[in-house]
């Protein structure tokens, strides 16, 4: 479904690291974004709902809604460190926004 680098990988278990609470998982959703089309979101949540799938990809646990589940076959979650600053990204090549 989904592919984590080695960089996001390292950087989300800093994060859960740093929370000290082992419930903690990372979501990552897709939303509507206006005129911009959808976007990605990542939050931390302890709650799992009926909805929600458990992935345990590159030894990282997230929570997958399944409305976004659909919009992240096949995208890659990466995390890069530059002159311009530290963040996520989502590529997903294979998905086209309505």
């Amino acid at each position: 479904m989904l592919t984590i680098t080695d960089s996001a990988r390292d950087r989300i278990n800093e994060i859960l690291l740093e929370e000290n609470n082992p419930n903690i998982k990372l979501r990552i959703f897709v939303q509507g974004g206006g005129c911009s089309g959808m976007q990605y979101g990542f939050t931390l949540d302890e709650e799992t709902t009926e909805e929600d799938t458990v992935l345990d990809i590159n030894g990282v646990n997230l929570l997958v809604d399944s409305m976004s589940g659909m919009y992240l076959t096949g995208a890659t979650i990466d995390y890069k460190e530059d002159l311009v600053g530290n963040s996520f990204s989502v590529s997903n090549p294979t998905t086209k926004f309505p």
